[in-house]
């Protein structure tokens, strides 16, 4: 259990990194908004655009296929195969697209967890930072408690690495909610949102250069780097209702 400091407490907008992040912030607050921008919050973003819905679902658990064939929905593999992946070019493509299923290791498990424990979740890239942080805003009250998580990527042997992608894209949404009018932010919001204000003027060149970046486009996918850098050009929220994202 995570100490009172750890959990920001007295602030109503908090930022944590990973799963652990999560359960730290989260327990108190009003909305959880999980970021993970290369590539599960993005492929949701793509998808939502698209009219599907999106169940998350934890990484390599054996039972995504039954899982999938009770929701009568698609079920993602992984980014290597010619199907539906988690990339979001495979979701921009695809001749159909209604229901699918979308394991990731890191913001689908989380928002997986979540769907359990936080009373509203919703989905957040760099895509529909700008438009959830307006829903936000509309549609919870001022004194609401909002927990950002940044999901983050994983070192060989499983322990969290921090992504500089996610943080981005965590204080893309913040500096929406600041814009807005909201109070109340802990020095870790803060400084996400100034680094998403550094990132900003040459947001595509960053995405390009760091870590996840060039593993994903040394592995053939620039095209999802592109996607995932397509600044607030989704106007559509991506909430958790009834297990799946999907439009409000």
């Amino acid at each position: 259990m995570a100490g009172v400091p750890q959990r920001q407490l007295p602030y109503a907008v908090r930022f944590e990194w990973g799963l652990d992040g999560a359960r730290a912030v989260v327990p108190g607050a009003d909305l959880a908004v999980v970021v993970d921008v290369l590539s599960f919050t993005t492929c949701v973003s793509v998808a939502v655009d698209r009219g599907a819905v999106v169940f998350p679902y934890p990484h390599r658990d054996a039972s995504a296929i039954d899982f999938a064939a009770h929701h009568q929905a698609l079920l993602a593999g992984p980014r290597n195969t010619e199907s539906l992946s988690l990339s979001p070019s495979s979701l921009r493509k695809a001749g159909t697209l209604e229901r699918v299923v979308l394991p990731s290791p890191n913001g689908s498990t989380i928002s997986h967890e979540l769907a359990a424990s936080a009373p509203k979740v919703v989905a957040v890239s760099l895509r529909n930072a700008a438009a959830t942080a307006r829903w936000v805003h509309a549609a919870l009250p001022a004194d609401a408690v909002i927990a950002v998580i940044a999901a983050g990527e994983k070192w060989t042997d499983g322990g969290l690495r921090p992504s500089l992608e996610d943080q981005l894209g965590a204080g893309a949404f913040i500096a929406g909610l600041a814009a807005a009018g909201r109070h109340s932010f802990s020095p870790e919001a803060e400084m996400a949102a100034a680094a998403f204000g550094a990132a900003e003027p040459r947001l595509t060149e960053v995405l390009q250069g760091c870590s996840s970046g060039r593993e994903l486009i040394d592995a053939g996918y620039a095209g999802d780097v592109s996607i995932a850098a397509e600044l607030d050009d989704s106007s559509a929220v991506a909430l958790l209702l009834n297990g799946a994202f999907r439009t409000p």
